[in-house]
């Protein structure tokens, strides 16, 4: 079918009271604002997926490659996204799912409890739930494009994403509660799905819309519970204790407890350890994980005359502030940083007599672009030498967590002897938990340890370093059960994109940019664990990013549109320049210039190649013969790239460079004869 040939499709409203280019672009901002939403809501809810992060993602970006391919097969309004998603928020606030997993080599941060359904039954309802929510606003996005030249028409999709982004981040700053997600979904709805009769609209648009609210008001309203642009934070009050105590509870998990610094020191050992064991008593002291605030009173009650607390998430420090019982937050000793704390090391200048991790993990293992491992690049051997440089002469480094295994205990131990050249003291607090401290001092004489730690036990994992930052993973290998799940999850797609599109044979002539949507989404990957690791894994960055990516594309769309650009092999040429100063540009360096100097660097050699992989792409979907199945095909790429990012676990983020070069070669070599040379 050529372009020519496309009519304009009559989805049920003749005369659009929206013009094409403002409904592409709300309808593209409102896809991209549903599926950040999704993505935080449900894994504030579903603990299941803070251990496969970019779950919903994936059944998000299945979603919308089906509902570009369902364009022109039903003139019928998509009613089917919004009755889905408010079944989605029935099922989810229905039962609720808590749970306490140990698979073999994966280590989970859970309840000390199992409730809700189990994971083989929630997880595939999420993902398919995900799936058709998503496929009702891309099908109005690709209703869109026959209306308007190839490249107008990403142009806008990309104008739409970019405001979605936005909107998502302004309100993720404002920390809005999810039931302002569900008005704003629920006006987009309202706007979008306009038919006739109105018996239909209100039955199928209103009543769902209205119950997504209603719903979620209630949640928002439930005491106790905060929303931070990462957890969904509960606490409550303990009763019938001697001291005050609060729990806090993060995505359903028990997380940290205030309580007075004297009433912590008698009740866990840990606390105090990193105390006695430092050679002096320190005067100036970091804490990195300062959380609700414990950490912050025992150091000012230990005689700390400055303490910096860093911390990532602005409402446990908030909440801190506000029930701590000591106040430590108040006092004058104290200033707080809303950070990352392997940023803060890498960017700071001032030294520490003491340099505390407090029991910073985030409850996950891995990542991927829907999820923030907010301790990934904290236990590395490169942050340990960071923090190790930011120590005074006669001071002291320490951590302390519950680490449930001991190989873990002497992993850490073992990236800390790398770090600082000497054995630390290992305190095995309690042998339930693997509960232990881990000190170093900045010289063997700066440590006074009760016996000498025997060294790492056979078989323990080497040190966890910045390009395969995981911690929790015992061995080079991705896990049978993410194996299973991502099989699983592709099996399903396949038939799903066969019920939807129609025969495969419909996506033949369009496998190149298939594969440049798998290869794209491993360059994006790379691009935000790198920028995550230069400047912070915090909301903020990971905000910008995206952001920047999508600008980045917008570019070469703008590029291509304007101007005569170099033949596609000349393009391609372009691309694995870029792959190559990706690879050949070493982390370390870009960690050794200045914050500016450094943002400039890293975005030229991470958006080079995405610049010129979507010149590429851009070149090559003008000419498609079919806008909408082309399209969709490369975002079912995206979406198998999504699963391919978890050979990182094997091979590392740097490796992923290689992966994607060798399917740019493949989408390159599948070029069509005519286009080669154009």
């Amino acid at each position: 079918m050529t372009l020519q040939a496309q009519k304009p499709v009559d989805d049920g409203e003749k005369a659009h009271w929206l013009a094409v280019r403002p409904r592409l672009v709300l309808a593209s901002a409102f896809m991209l604002f549903l599926e950040l939403a999704l993505i935080r809501w449900t894994g504030s809810n579903i603990v299941h997926l803070s251990y496969f992060t970019n779950f919903v993602l994936l059944g998000s970006f299945l979603g919308i490659g089906l509902g570009f391919l369902r364009v022109g097969r039903s003139r019928r309004q998509p009613y089917y996204s919004p009755i889905v998603l408010a079944i989605l928020v029935i099922v989810v606030l229905a039962f609720p799912v808590t749970v306490d997993r140990d698979t073999e080599g994966v280590l989970y941060w859970t309840s000390l409890s199992t409730t809700g359904p189990p994971a083989w039954l929630i997880l595939p309802v999420i993902f398919c739930a995900a799936a058709v929510i998503l496929m009702g606003p891309a099908e109005l996005v690709g209703r869109c494009f026959p209306e308007l030249p190839r490249l107008e028409a990403y142009r806008y999709d990309l104008i739409g994403s970019l405001t979605g982004i936005a909107a998502f981040t302004a309100l993720s700053f404002l920390s809005a509660p999810p039931v302002v997600w569900g008005i704003i979904a629920a006006a987009c709805y309202g706007v979008l799905l306009v038919p006739r009769p109105r018996a239909l609209y209100v039955g199928l648009v209103t009543v769902p819309s209205v119950a997504v609210v209603g719903l979620l008001l209630a949640e928002t309203l439930t005491a106790g519970a905060l929303w931070s642009p990462y957890y969904k934070v509960t606490f409550r009050e303990l009763q019938g204790l001697s001291v005050p105590v609060t729990d806090i509870a993060v995505n359903g998990i028990p997380h940290q407890q205030t309580m007075p610094a004297a009433a912590r020191l008698q009740l866990e050992r840990q606390y105090g350890l990193p105390y006695e064991r430092a050679a002096r008593p320190p005067k100036d002291v970091l804490i990195v994980g300062a959380g609700s605030g414990t950490d912050v009173a025992i150091a000012l009650s230990k005689g700390a005359t400055r303490v910096d607390a860093v911390e990532i998430d602005p409402k446990l420090r908030e909440l801190g502030a506000a029930v701590h019982p000591d106040r430590p937050y108040a006092d004058p000793r104290v200033t707080t940083h809303i950070t990352d704390g392997r940023a803060f090391l890498e960017r700071g200048s001032g030294a520490y007599d003491l340099i505390l991790f407090a029991l910073p993990d985030s409850l996950t293992l891995v990542s991927g672009a829907s999820s923030l491992r907010l301790e990934s690049y904290l236990f590395t051997e490169e942050a340990m030498k960071a923090a190790r440089a930011r120590l005074k002469p006669g001071g002291a480094f320490s951590m302390y967590n519950y680490y449930r295994e001991s190989w873990l205990v002497d992993r850490l131990a073992s990236t800390v002897q790398s770090a600082f050249g000497h054995k630390p003291c290992v305190d095995v607090v309690s042998t339930a938990g693997h509960q232990a401290v881990i000190t170093a001092g900045l010289t063997a004489a700066d440590q006074r340890c009760a016996a000498e730690w025997p060294g790492a036990a056979p078989g323990t994992p080497t040190p966890a370093d910045d390009d395969r930052p995981f911690l929790y993973l015992k061995d080079a290998t991705i896990p049978p059960i993410y194996l299973i799940t991502l099989g699983l999850i592709l099996a399903v797609s396949l038939i799903a994109v066969r019920v939807v599109a129609g025969p495969y044979r419909r996506m033949r002539p369009y496998a190149d940019l298939f594969l440049l949507g798998v290869a794209f989404m491993l360059l994006e990957t790379k691009s935000v664990t790198g920028f995550a690791l230069l400047f912070g894994t915090t909301w903020v960055v990971n905000a910008i990013v995206f952001a920047g990516v999508l600008v980045a594309v917008l570019a070469a769309v703008e590029v291509t549109r304007r101007f005569r650009t170099p033949p596609l092999p000349v393009m391609y040429g372009v691309l694995f320049a870029g792959l190559l100063l990706a690879w050949f540009v070493p982390t370390e360096w870009l960690l050794s210039l200045p914050v500016p100097l450094r943002a400039v660097a890293a975005v030229v050699v991470a958006f080079l190649p995405i610049f010129a992989a979507n010149v590429v792409f851009a070149k090559r979907f003008a000419e498609t013969a079919d806008a909408t199945t082309s399209f969709g095909a490369n975002l079912l790429g995206a979406m198998v790239g999504g699963c391919l990012e978890y050979a990182a676990l094997v091979i590392g983020y740097q490796g992923l460079l290689v992966v994607a070069a060798l399917l740019y070669l493949g989408a390159m070599a599948l070029l069509p004869r005519q286009r080669a040379l154009a």
